[in-house]
């Protein structure tokens, strides 16, 4: 099992009654809360002394009497972060989504996204945007390709933007597939849409081995000049770039691929019936309004 679906196993419910593990004093200091954070976690999920737990400073959640808190859970070199709200007076521990039904629930996502430098297809005036964050060794996300491009062609209101986000401990080849990207659109923005299609459909081609060879044959075929894509692979440019969609991914709280924001609502996954629906939704509620 996989470290992260390993994770998504433990922490992907709500848990209450951290009062089984501590004791019913009120409001506990800090770092005494922190301490039985921890050891309810251990005792509940069996983590060994192999298993790094950190829980993070609490703050105000915005809920009266309740706590926000990140737990950062280190096995070997993996690493995830999740977060946690815990009651003050240490009784209640949950995992999950808190939402302020007050707002707007997608604008602190939209708010989030860094569109600066990223490719982009599809009218500038267009009502609705999706930001797919993908990994081009992916097999979902290729289904999600093949959805995109049955789809987008029928809802001119729409625009595409990409984002990296190789999962490098699970796809050999996704770190040069996302460079081979950056690159394409660093010396012709509109020649990264020609790789991004060569790196989906030649995806049962593409190994490790050869990926860096096969990215400079489709930059050859895209029309772009190879020894200067040669020289961009490489460079502390186009591997800033990858590393700084991964950051904006992760403060979105992106753990997989593909996921998109259509217009800041999150969707995972390339189930082309939801994406529809979505975008369906988003055109009718702007019509509206």
């Amino acid at each position: 099992m996989s470290f992260r679906l390993r994770i998504v196993i433990l922490f992907g419910i709500v848990m209450v009654g951290l009062s089984a593990q501590i004791s019913r004093a009120q409001s506990p200091a800090p770092e005494e809360l922190k301490k039985k954070v921890d050891a309810y976690l251990r005792n509940m999920f069996a983590f060994g002394p192999d298993v790094k737990l950190t829980v993070s400073d609490f703050k105000e959640s915005g809920v009266a009497n309740l706590l926000e808190t990140n737990i950062t859970v280190t096995i070997g070199v993996n690493k995830e972060d999740v977060k946690m709200w815990v009651s003050k007076d240490g009784k209640y521990l949950l995992r999950g989504e808190m939402v302020d039904m007050g707002k707007d629930g997608f604008a602190e996502n939209r708010a989030k996204l860094d569109l600066k430098a990223a490719p982009v297809t599809g009218a500038s005036n267009a009502t609705v945007t999706i930001v797919e964050f993908a990994d081009f060794e992916c097999p979902v996300c290729r289904q999600l390709h093949e959805v995109l491009r049955g789809l987008l062609p029928n809802y001119p209101q729409v625009r595409l933007v990409f984002k990296d986000f190789p999962l490098e401990q699970m796809h050999a080849w996704a770190r040069t597939g996302a460079l081979a990207g950056r690159c394409a659109y660093q010396q012709d923005p509109k020649a990264f849409w020609k790789m991004y299609d060569y790196l989906y459909d030649n995806q049962e081609l593409i190994s490790a081995s050869n990926a860096w060879d096969k990215s400079v044959d489709y930059a050859g075929q895209a029309g772009l000049k190879t020894d200067e894509f040669r020289a961009c692979m490489t460079s502390q440019e186009a591997a800033a770039a990858v590393e700084a969609n991964v950051a904006n991914g992760k403060l979105l709280e992106v753990n997989s691929t593909p996921t998109l924001f259509v217009n800041g609502r999150r969707v995972v996954g390339a189930d082309a019936h939801q994406l529809e629906q979505v975008i369906q939704y988003e055109l009718q509620h702007l019509k509206k309004n």
